[in-house]
């Protein structure tokens, strides 16, 4: 088994896949319109299905915000140097709500940005072999 997507409801489609590529250099990767159903589908990523995990924005016609609740953490992505990826973010519209810096109780450089929508996304300083895309 492996994980295929993470889907996030959004109020404004084209804002989030704008935040999602121009801040966090995803990829969009897909769209699928269902009128029928009112909703609309893009999945983004740094890679496609089976090789990368993508993730799944979902606008419902006519909903514009959602209640997050208490149970919704955050998305993790890596990087090689969280501090370059931080001023990209920034440099690029995005919101940094948690500088770069090392975690509480150890060493792993992180920092934490918020999307349109008010998810948080963790950024985790990790060395890259080449292979995948990211910050």
């Amino acid at each position: 088994m492996r994980i295929l997507h993470t889907m996030l409801r959004v109020g404004d489609l084209q804002r989030s896949i704008d935040f999602y590529t121009a801040v966090l250099g995803m990829k969009l990767l897909r769209t699928s319109d269902n009128p029928e159903y009112q909703y609309t589908l893009a999945f983004l990523g740094y890679g496609a299905n089976p090789d990368h995990a993508e993730l799944e924005l979902t606008y419902n016609y006519g909903v514009h915000s959602y209640d997050h609740g208490n149970a919704y953490g955050h998305l993790a992505i890596s990087a090689d140097n969280i501090y370059q990826a931080c001023e990209a973010v920034k440099a690029n519209g995005g919101n940094v709500t948690r500088e770069a810096g090392p975690v509480k109780g150890g060493n792993t450089v992180i920092a934490f940005v918020t999307d349109p929508d008010g998810y948080k996304i963790e950024l985790i300083e990790r060395k890259f072999d080449g292979q995948g895309g990211g910050l």
